[in-house]
């Protein structure tokens, strides 16, 4: 999730306009909503200064906005928090040990990324016992879904040439 997304998330979260938000930060009120919707929109992206501005506003620490560093244990945790506001990933303890999980009330989020995590367990079974080599267990990882035989995978078209083919054909469907 880029910065931007990031941002509009905690705004949200706050039930904070663009404006209040961009007037918090420092923006004069006549330009603080265009400012705050060109970094939600990623047209703009915030230096290091207007991060943390932006993080004390909205109480959270500047990680939690940025593109986080999965090379460093706190870059990956709010990789996993994100993770955690995106698709419901909860960390839970199971036999004793901490894991993390899929939150099932979260619909077909939760359907979609349950039928990738099992083709994703289904590698790793095949992996630790013998089945498969850890190259070929590699080359399932870094290129999935390509080889991922669990799922058919399409590519769907956007919703404006959704919108412009049913718009097109909305005439003769009402003639059948």
């Amino acid at each position: 999730m880029a910065i931007g997304e990031r941002i509009h998330f905690f705004r949200n979260l706050r039930g904070m306009t663009q404006k209040h938000l961009g007037m918090l930060i420092g923006f004069p009120e006549r330009s603080a909503d265009v400012r705050l919707a060109q970094y939600e929109s990623g047209t703009r992206t915030p230096k290091a200064d207007l991060t943390a501005a932006l993080a004390q506003a909205l109480d959270v620490a500047p990680q939690a906005l940025s593109v986080p560093d999965i090379d460093s244990e706190i870059g990956l945790m709010h990789t996993l928090f994100a993770l955690e506001d995106i698709y419901g990933l909860h960390v839970d303890k199971l036999d004793g040990e901490v894991c993390i999980r899929l939150d099932r009330n979260r619909g077909t989020t939760y359907l979609s990324m349950l039928e990738c995590f099992s083709a994703w367990q289904e590698q790793s079974a095949k992996l630790a016992a013998g089945e498969i080599s850890k190259e070929d267990y590699d080359q399932w990882r870094y290129c999935y879904p390509k080889y991922d035989a669990t799922q058919i995978w399409a590519k769907v078209p956007s919703q404006e040439l959704s919108d412009v083919l049913i718009e097109h054909f909305k005439d003769k469907l009402k003639d059948e």
